[in-house]
């Protein structure tokens, strides 16, 4: 493997998260804030230690990664970050427990808006934005980042498209343009004006600029961290309305946009994928409506709940306006099958992603209608175009992964005694998707501090596999990845050949 090649480039990702610490520490300055500010300047020497001593001993590297590669450099790079990048919090000590500081920073980058804290105002100013930006930046992607401002040069080895197929979401990943380079440009120029404009329509709502900043954040990266305790209930309903609309702009693939550039406008509106997610959104919001009538004193109280939440949920943001948890059964069931559904793929947001489950729902049609007629030739096609069947299996491998360490991981946090099954459940399919708050113990009045560290340790694990596609995360534990399977399997052929060798030599006295 290219193991310079891979410290390098997470010796750069290093290097951007100290940048991107910087405006933390200015804002602690401004106002005073002592510890966090130290707690800030002493990560930024450290982490800019670190990723100056990776960068010179990595020199001189040769260009050029394979997919297990990319793979690896991925998710070693996402762990690397949020190692370093809870020390601010830590160092502050407004979170005195490392594993607690760790929790919320993993929660932070992948997008996830679980929390361990039950009061979230108490934090510095500087601490908040940070907290809030780690969405941000882990919704597009940082080596995304890395790529589009062409740290490490346009490579012609591939090496930018295994990063890209491992960092972005969905069952496939495509160019925009020839060159990746070009398309990380574009992706995260779209990125930056819908959260430029995200800011605006907040701030035409009277809403503080820090206040404002933070939410854009939050909504941009589909992530939820809050700056009150209260989530956005205390905005004005025309606030609640902004965030709702721009959740499920986020929630769109992003070739969308760039088709609309283009003025491609009949290749969005037929778009399977935006059909399918739009449908869902609006079914979901008619049923929840229909079933939360006479709570809420008005029905536009009422569709406005109604229509913040299941965008908030389908585009795993966590954002809150009221406690879902008090809803209905039949609410809170649909809430719960958003989850898992999730947003659209090429999209900031987490979750199984509606491309998969638009492929999974035609590939069960494909075998239903082999059964019937064997001899037929039947395939799977979105937007008029045949799906690979690589890219089917796939999917099918994808989806045996997701239930595997969905149920796993549900049987060890179930370890927790305290808490009840339908806690325990929502919260490893919440931070697995991404989503943040779950039901019961865990829903959007709550946090999950009460967790035992062996479920934390889980739950963070769940995170970062949820936020990468889970196969990075997989690789970097496969045995075979760093070549021990085949390492103890000569080990043994040789140990036998001696084996066998030393007997042959001892019996050949007797035999003679």
């Amino acid at each position: 493997m290219n193991y310079k090649m891979m410290g390098r480039f997470i010796g750069y990702i290093l290097l951007v998260e100290a940048i991107f610490m910087i405006p933390a520490l200015l804002i602690g300055l401004f106002y005073g804030e002592d510890r966090a500010s130290m707690g800030f300047g002493i990560s930024i020497f450290l982490v800019f230690v670190i990723a100056m001593f990776l960068m010179l001993l990595c020199r001189g590297s040769k260009k050029g990664f394979k997919a297990k590669e990319g793979l690896l450099c991925v998710s070693i790079s996402w762990i690397a970050m949020s190692l370093l990048g809870c020390l601010p919090f830590y160092i502050a000590g407004e979170i005195p427990s490392y594993l607690d500081a760790l929790f919320e920073t993993v929660s932070g980058f992948t997008t996830t808006g679980a929390s361990i804290l039950s009061q979230v105002e108490p934090l510095s100013k500087s601490l908040l934005y940070w907290r809030s930006f780690t969405h941000w930046l882990g919704g597009m992607g940082v080596l995304v980042f890395v790529l589009a401002v062409g740290a490490l040069g346009d490579s012609k080895n591939g090496f930018t498209m295994h990063l890209l197929r491992a960092e972005s979401p969905g069952p496939q990943v495509g160019k925009l343009v020839p060159k990746m380079k070009k398309t990380a440009e574009i992706l995260y120029l779209i990125y930056i004006v819908l959260t430029i404009a995200n800011v605006i329509f907040l701030l035409l709502g009277k809403m503080p600029l820090f206040d404002a900043l933070c939410t854009a954040f939050g909504t941009a990266g589909t992530g939820g961290f809050g700056i009150k305790n209260d989530s956005i209930a205390g905005y004005s309903p025309y606030i609640q309305n902004v965030c709702t609309i721009f959740m499920l702009l986020f929630g769109v693939n992003f070739s969308c946009y760039y088709m609309l550039l283009l003025r491609q406008f009949y290749s969005v509106f037929r778009d399977e994928e935006l059909r399918f997610y739009l449908g869902v959104v609006i079914c979901s919001i008619v049923m929840i409506t229909f079933d939360l009538r006479g709570i809420y004193d008005t029905f536009e109280e009422t569709v406005r709940h109604a229509a913040f939440q299941v965008s908030s949920i389908v585009t795993t943001t966590g954002f809150a306006t009221t406690d879902f948890d008090q809803w209905p059964s039949f609410s809170k069931a649909i809430l719960l099958c958003l989850m898992a559904i999730g947003a659209s793929a090429g999209s900031t947001g987490g979750g199984f992603k509606c491309a998969r489950v638009l492929i999974v729902m035609k590939s069960l049609r494909r075998s239903v209608r082999q059964a019937i007629s064997p001899q037929k030739v039947q395939v799977v096609r979105i937007n008029n175009h045949m799906i690979d069947e690589k890219v089917l299996l796939n999917t099918h491998a994808y989806l045996a992964a997701y239930v595997s360490i969905l149920f796993l991981s549900f049987l060890i946090v179930s370890l927790d005694r305290h808490y009840s099954v339908i806690t325990n459940f929502s919260a490893v399919l919440s931070c697995f998707n991404n989503i943040g708050p779950g039901l019961e113990a865990v829903g959007p009045t709550c946090h999950y501090g009460g967790y035992s560290a062996l479920s934390k340790i889980v739950l963070i694990i769940d995170m970062l596999a949820g936020r990468l596609e889970i196969f990075p995360i997989l690789i970097l534990c496969s045995r075979s990845t760093w070549g021990i399977s085949a390492n103890r399997r000569l080990f043994r052929r040789k140990r036998h050949t001696k084996v066998e060798g030393n007997f042959d030599e001892t019996d050949q006295p007797e035999n003679s």
